[in-house]
């Protein structure tokens, strides 16, 4: 009878019922339901809260000169908003359209964004999370270009046909007033001019508007009379206009590479004609044609020469040249080389009214993937320290890691080694993008992130309070000798570019101890030191893995095949191994296949190492018989015990790298007991083979090129039948799920290898029988998909059957989001490989009444097994005894791949991996001993009777529960029947414990534990995306991340607190700044009327004077408000102080004006009180006559 206890019943009720329920086993005693849980559901909640990175495919920007805020658009349809260091934000229009142009209400709080369907949308950016206020979508004509004067409401939209459309940006309505492109060219023209490429008024005088076509012609338009005053005729095409602050002059850049630059008053000729990179012809000619100039701006200065910068207009003789940003002041040019190809560039300037000297200091330039700002007020224009996250693509990203609430030293300590990497001749000013205001909330813990990338690079990033910035960056490649030039080229193969990319990491935070895996097969640890040292000779060790198979060709669970457990304290080592501390002289010769030779060289000269991680121990899987080593595809690391494992599909490996030793050996079947009832020992695909031959030799060239691969590499295998075709793709998703598979899907091609011609396949198939080449195969393709960390795959698949697709990722975006589940697949052939580790202290065996070291094991067919870990004492005797280990046999089996895996005592307590206290290496002894902590004693002995511990095991399928050391199943949930789970991890959540799950379909869950409750079920990314399915990761507090887009992480929260607390926590763009002065008329200006000149345009371009427009034109969709609303909203507690704080300021600023006005009365009616009493005085007795 099921048990269910008052809490199971009222937050369970529906999950109870249906097949996905958590179900206890029957005769559980009662004393496991003694455990409290207080995760309830009103604990959960998923919302996005930020988003870091560069901005993927920007196409346009925008930069508030008063508030200090950038903005870029994307061509996805996504806003980016930048202030200060730390403020960041992110919006996206629903359409997904284009982004073609930005346009701040300067010092207003909002943003007019051009869409490249033809529609304009209002931002109000005085809340937190902006919002849109008004949308415009036109319905006849295709936007092209777009201008706002300064202070005013009323928006310039250019259009294809060479219109032009006013709209007002307070109701979003469009005015009647329509400049048509027939009569502002000449009547004699016979050909249409082009789409409107420029709209500007002139800076002197608002009723002057100049329209730039895209043919050449460009025409200044009075506003009032309605008529062209000027045209501006030229034969090359218009790409941008700059004027002169005087309203005098204008330039053009040009299609051939010219500027030309014209005076108002003028319109006959050009007053001068430039082409700034092109070659002067000596006898006079016309220089020639050069590349398009972009676009062009013209800033002027008070105390010297006006600046004009512009982009391209190379000559087309430099070929391969990057792209430039060319500077000119004075008789002066400076040509700046980008590393990317420009997007736009802007100038910043001191004043925002574009009638006055504009004393520019700065140009931002919008690059492909990067964003530069270039100081124009230091000699050799230097490069502003760009303070945001915007490298987290230097590299492509291979691998990433979460980890919150971590210790309050660590991010200092890493900080102090990071900082001295920081490049040098950066500008000494401040970074002149300074506007907002930082968030304001109370939750704030030490979050890290990690990010692997494809040049073998480790990046470590502080993630706390909702911010993002680099902390440290490791160069791992450091280590191995590098191929000097293009004809040298690593002695395997085994990738073509990126043999140091990195696969997966395991990192104890307490301890600070690394451990990297890369794609060459090859594993590093390292330890943290604050000092610098220089390593003689890298200590190197270097495992020959392999797997052997039976002479029967029928699962035998009794046969002689299952090896002796070692008994504990004896090391033991099946498979044969090399443990050199020199790189070994393997067979390599012509004749014979490559044996014992590593995958990369380890450099033989000294190594100077930094302060940070430093190399402890370099572990390299060998050649076996010409095969090359299997992909790694699952790692950890325990400090507390000194040990190291690591797995691929031929088995585990431990090694300890306190005696730099190899410890255990084994292939995965050898783990299983001989009296395991889920063992299953391979089929043989042959006849009988030599003992210590490898499983599945080939010694054609397919096993190098299928095997060992870059992380971002397609894999291959013959198809022998085309019912699987629905299923291949998403076969392929979990087999690269997890932590190795969080390569960027736009990155794989560049890594990935060349795929066996499909001549040699059928060769093969002819010489050999069917069956042996079918079993291969699926042994290769097996070994080339497991490349990743924690290897979430599932095997259950018949992978033989997978058809050939080396560019599978083209598919990223729509692979299908269910997969049948066959009971029968679990038989087919295929390799079971090493998926997880879990690092514990509990009940080995059954019979076992102490807990003691243990690791747990598990495989990608849902194997759970534990192995016994004997530890020498500590001290002396831990460098020199040998550490025992013994295979207990399976635990428990669960449907799909072991995901993770954690330990729980009686109370529900996460029970983590015991840890050392980092210290310093390098320190002096006294120092060691000081900060060195040795690994806690065993907890005392229990009952044998009571269970005192829980297993929490989870695969892609099923979660299940199981009491220790009895090994009963307490409970068991079925997490998906239609899908699968790609990432799942035991987190800390509200004081208690929790699985997390994302699921292929899109799903977001949790469970409690550890009854397995259903607590949270949320369609999160209902088109999900092969880079979110490989990066996905959760933390404990509440918190995630994955890679949205190359260049992008995006963070979520599952934590109904976070959630509730989020307003607070977000940064304020909008901050309070009274606008600066308009500049001076002068008095002889205003005497004679000169200076700039003011347009009502209210009464030009209001309903009054120019009528309705066409209401098939634009369709208006309003908002939650208009301007006036927007201004008065609240846009939270800091800004609401803000303005209060000025108001007040002013009114004291007024009453202090006003009391000195006050006293100033006072004292002159005194001083005229006084005069007229000496008056009266004087004249008091005088007579009339006598005055």
């Amino acid at each position: 009878m099921k048990k269910f206890n008052i809490r199971k019943v009222l937050d369970g009720l529906t999950a109870a019922s249906s097949s996905s329920s958590a179900t206890a086993q029957p005769g559980t005693p009662r004393e496991n339901d003694v455990v409290q849980e207080t995760l309830q559901s009103e604990h959960f909640q998923l919302c996005k809260t930020v988003r870091h990175g560069f901005p993927y495919q920007p196409s346009s920007m925008a930069f508030d000169p008063v508030q200090k805020i950038l903005a870029i658009g994307t061509q996805t349809g996504a806003l980016r908003l930048f202030g200060r260091a730390g403020v960041e934000c992110y919006c996206q229009h629903e359409s997904n359209a284009a982004v073609i142009q930005l346009q701040f209400l300067i010092n207003e709080g909002a943003l007019v964004s051009a869409l490249a369907d033809d529609s304009i949308h209002l931002w109000n950016l005085r809340q937190k999370i902006p919002a849109i206020l008004h949308s415009l979508k036109f319905n006849r004509e295709r936007i092209t270009y777009c201008h706002l004067p300064f202070q005013s409401k009323w928006l310039y939209i250019g259009t294809e046909r060479g219109n032009i459309h006013i709209v007002n940006v307070e109701s979003f309505t469009l005015s009647g007033y329509v400049i048509m492109w027939n009569k502002a060219i000449e009547l004699s023209t016979k050909t249409h001019p082009g789409p409107v490429v420029h709209i500007s008024d002139n800076p002197m005088d608002e009723g002057k508007l100049l329209i730039g076509f895209e043919s050449g012609i460009v025409v200044l338009w009075d506003l009032k009379c309605k008529k062209a005053d000027y045209r501006y005729n030229y034969d090359e095409a218009i790409h941008s206009v700059a004027w002169h602050h005087e309203g005098k002059q204008f330039v053009c850049s040009h299609s051939d590479g010219t500027l030309t630059t014209w005076n108002v008053r003028t319109p006959a000729k050009p007053a001068q004609i430039i082409t700034p990179h092109g070659k002067q012809p000596k006898d006079g000619k016309k220089p020639e044609p050069c590349k398009p100039i972009l676009k062009v701006e013209y800033k002027t200065t008070r105390a010297g020469d006006p600046f004009m910068v512009l982009s391209g207009g190379l000559s087309y003789d430099t070929v391969g040249r990057r792209a430039c940003l060319t500077v000119m002041h004075g008789k002066s040019t400076a040509v700046l080389e980008m590393d990317y190809p420009i997007v736009d560039f802007l100038t910043l300037c001191e004043t925002p009214y574009p009638n006055d000297f504009q004393e520019p200091y700065a140009v931002v330039v919008l690059l492909e993937k990067d964003l530069v700002v270039i100081d124009l007020g230091q000699i050799g224009y230097p490069i502003f320290e760009n303070p945001y996250p915007l490298t987290i693509h230097e590299s492509p990203v291979t691998c990433c890691e979460y980890f919150a609430d971590c210790p309050a030293e660590l991010i200092p300590a890493l900080y102090s080694v990071g900082c001295r990497q920081k490049r040098q001749g950066y500008s000494k000013k401040e970074w002149p993008i300074s506007g907002g205001n930082w968030g304001q909330g109370t939750q704030s813990y030490p979050e890290i992130i990690i990010t692997g990338h494809a040049d073998g690079s480790i990046k470590f990033w502080d993630a706390s309070a909702l911010m993002l910035q680099v902390l440290y960056k490791l160069k791992t490649a450091k280590v191995f000798e590098r191929a000097r030039g293009k004809e040298e080229k690593p002695n395997t193969d085994i990738v073509d570019e990126d043999p140091f990319a990195i696969q997966t990491l395991s990192w104890c935070p307490e301890s600070r101890m690394l451990c990297v895996a890369g794609v060459s097969a090859h594993v590093i640890v390292y330890r943290f030191s604050k000092q610098e040292i220089t390593t003689e000779v890298v200590q190197l060790l270097e495992v020959r893995m392999q797997c052997e198979f039976s002479d029967v060709d029928s699962p035998d669970p009794g046969g002689e095949q299952t090896p002796t457990l070692p008994t504990p304290g004896a090391s033991s080592s099946p498979q044969e191994s090399e443990l050199p501390t020199q790189p070994s002289t393997g067979s390599n010769s012509s004749d014979g296949p490559r044996d014992n030779i590593p995958c990369l060289q380890v450099r033989s000269s000294p190594l100077k190492q930094s302060p940070g991680n430093q190399v402890e121990l370099v572990i390299q899987l060998v050649w076996v018989s010409g095969e090359p080593p299997q992909q790694i595809t699952s790692l950890a690391i325990n400090s507390s015990y000194g040990l190291v494992v690591f797995g691929n599909s031929n088995g585990l490996a431990v090694v300890d790298y306190l005696q730099k030793t190899l410890l255990f050996n084994m292939g995965t079947s050898e783990l299983y007991s001989p009296s395991d009832p889920y063992q299953r020992q391979p089929r043989s695909p042959r006849k009988a083979k030599p003992s210590g031959a490898t499983c599945d030799s080939n010694d054609g060239s397919n096993a190098s090129e299928d095997r060992c691969r870059s992380p971002t590499s397609g894999s291959t295998s013959p198809c022998n039948s085309d019912d699987d075709k629905k299923q291949n793709f998403i076969e392929k998703v979990k087999l690269k799920s997890r932590r190795f598979s969080k390569t960027v899907a736009n990155d794989f091609a560049k890594m990935s290898r060349k795929i066996s011609s499909s001549s040699e396949q059928k060769t093969d198939l002819e010489k050999g029988g069917f069956q042996r080449r079918r079993i291969q195969t699926c042994k290769k393709q097996l070994c080339c998909v497991k490349r990743t960390a924690t290897a979430r795959m599932n095997l259950k698949e018949d992978l033989c059957r997978t058809k050939s697709d080396p560019i599978f990722y083209a598919r990223d975006n729509s692979f299908t989001r269910s997969r049948s589940s066959s009971v029968a697949s679990i038989d087919r052939e295929s390799r079971e490989a090493i998926s997880s580790f879990h690092f514990c202290e509990s009940f080995p065996r059954k019979t076992d009444s102490l807990v003691s070291p243990c690791l747990l094991v598990g495989t990608t067919h849902g194997s759970v097994m534990m192995v016994a870990l004997n530890l020498p004492p500590s001290g002396d005797q831990r460098l020199q005894q040998p550490v025992g280990i013994a295979s207990c046999g399976t635990l428990v089996k669960l449907k799909g791949g072991i995901l993770t895996m954690a330990l729980l005592d009686a109370t529900g307590t996460l029970l983590p991996p015991f840890f050392e206290q980092w210290y310093d290496p390098n320190a002096s002894d006294e120092e060691k001993e000081k900060s060195r902590k040795r690994r806690p004693a065993s907890p005392p002995s229990s009952q044998e009777s009571q269970d005192t511990h829980f297993a929490i095991l989870c695969s892609e399928k099923q979660a299940k529960v199981v009491a220790l050391p009895s090994q009963t199943r307490i409970y068991k949930h079925s997490i998906t029947e239609t899908s699968f789970v790609l990432r799942a991890d035991v987190v800390q959540m509200a004081g208690a414990n929790c699985i997390a799950c994302f699921c292929a379909n899109g799903h977001i869950m949790t469970l409690s534990l550890p009854s397995l409750r259903p607590l949270l079920d949320v369609n999160y990314l209902p088109l999900t995306d092969m880079r979110i399915a490989r990066t996905f990761c959760f933390s404990n507090l509440g918190q995630a991340l994955y890679l949205t887009s190359p260049t992008e992480i995006q963070r979520i929260t599952y934590s109904q607190e976070t959630c509730d607390n989020l307003q607070e926590m977000l940064s304020e763009l909008f901050t309070p700044v009274e606008t600066p002065e308009a500049p001076n008329r002068g008095f002889f200006k205003g005497l004679f009327g000169g200076g700039a000149q003011s347009l009502d345009r209210e009464d030009l371009f209001g309903e009054t004077a120019a009528g309705k427009a066409s209401r098939s034109l634009a369709q208006h969709i309003p908002g939650p408000g208009n301007m006036e609303g927007m201004k008065g909203a609240a846009s939270g507690v800091v800004g609401e102080l803000a303005r209060a704080r000025i108001a007040l300021d002013e009114r004291g600023q007024k009453l202090g004006e006003l009391e000195e006005r006050t006293a100033a009365m006072m004292a002159s009616a005194e001083s005229f009180s006084k005069h007229a009493h000496d008056m009266m005085l004087k004249y008091k007795d005088k007579k009339w006559y006598q005055l």
